[in-house]
């Protein structure tokens, strides 16, 4: 964090805060009224002066106000974090245990709820990612007669994830043959995650050249089509909530926010990029890779059972988001889940 003596920080900090409060350019008498630094309008004009020549302020136009920077909000969200005794909010916590708590069973629909639990407390976008399916755990398997040469393959894992899809087998297997394939799955690879299943799959496949069991054969086939699924599962709620901020008063913010949401891979490879971590993730506007996420900043946690990962929870917001209350909400949400799995 860069080095700012404590009335620098003080003034930049009650900036940020009074601009989250109310989305107009803060002027020097904006702080002295709201805030009690004991300090007169002109000190306070000339301390932002200098935080503005600093990077951390800029004046939209002349006369009026200032307003924070990205580099400003990541000075404050770094403040936050490093007190770590900030926001603290008791009923936050209950609405979120009380809307969670009963979904747990299915992982797909917890995050769902999650995100929309994320929206309406913070009334920001909520977000959730579903644990990479390479590291999931098989729990079992089950195949369903679909059509003449179709099968519905649906897949339970130990951490709670339902899989289904419809798989072609190119010719017409019976639901007796089916069933026998299904016990020949589950006792093979049961306990196994996806990515070693791929593997004992490539090897087996690999023997089947030279054996006749056609039945193994098509199981093998089967196993393969029903573990190719291309990447985790993004859930996000809360659109409306955000269209509701004066941050998106005008149409061209609106589709720059339509934009960033409809490009799932974008998002889907920035949570990705960031399920490696421990604890609370910010990124700041500016900092986004690409240019849709520019104007949002993102706030997320990876829930874990042990050392594997269940999943991302955050938030999505204008740059002029209250990061206190959005850190808080991302934080806690992501414990909870942890506890929550590690528990059943």
């Amino acid at each position: 964090m860069q080095m700012m003596d404590e009335r620098s920080r003080k003034v930049l900090c009650a900036v940020i805060q009074s601009y989250i409060n109310f989305p107009d350019p803060v002027g020097s008498r904006v702080v002295t009224k709201r805030y009690s630094f004991g300090l007169s309008p002109a000190t306070i004009r000339n301390v932002m002066a200098d935080l503005e020549e600093m990077g951390f302020l800029i004046q939209p136009h002349t006369s009026a106000g200032r307003v924070p920077t990205d580099r400003g909000y990541r000075f404050y969200v770094d403040s936050l974090v490093a007190e770590r005794d900030y926001y603290i909010n008791i009923e936050v916590l209950q609405e979120i245990y009380k809307r969670l708590e009963a979904l747990r069973k299915n992982i797909d629909v917890f995050l769902s709820e999650t995100t929309r639990t994320l929206s309406i407390l913070s009334h920001y976008l909520g977000i959730a990612m579903s644990p990479k399916l390479n590291i999931t755990t098989l729990k079992r398997i089950e195949l369903l007669k679909y059509k003449a040469d179709k099968l519905a393959v649906i897949l339970f894992t130990d951490e709670g994830l339902i899989k289904n899809k419809v798989v072609s087998l190119g010719s017409e297997v019976s639901q007796k043959d089916l069933n026998r394939i299904t016990g020949y799955l589950n006792s093979e690879f049961s306990g196994h995650t996806f990515d070693e299943i791929r593997l004992k799959v490539i090897k087996e496949m690999s023997r089947e050249k030279t054996r006749c069991d056609s039945l193994i054969s098509k199981a093998m086939k089967i196993c393969r089509e029903a573990l190719s699924f291309p990447h985790s599962a993004l859930f996000v709620s809360g659109l409306s909530e955000v269209l509701e901020l004066p941050d998106f008063a005008d149409l061209k913010k609106i589709r720059e926010l339509s934009r960033a949401i409809e490009d799932k891979h974008t998002i889907i490879k920035l949570l990705d990029k960031l399920s490696g971590c421990d604890g609370v993730q910010i990124i700041i506007g500016s900092e986004n890779s690409t240019d849709e996420m520019k104007k949002l900043s993102v706030v997320v946690s990876t829930c874990k059972e042990g050392d594997k990962s269940l999943g991302v929870v955050g938030i999505i917001g204008p740059t002029r988001m209250n990061y206190e209350k959005a850190i808080y909400i991302v934080d806690n949400t992501a414990k909870f889940i942890t506890k929550m799995f590690a528990n059943r």
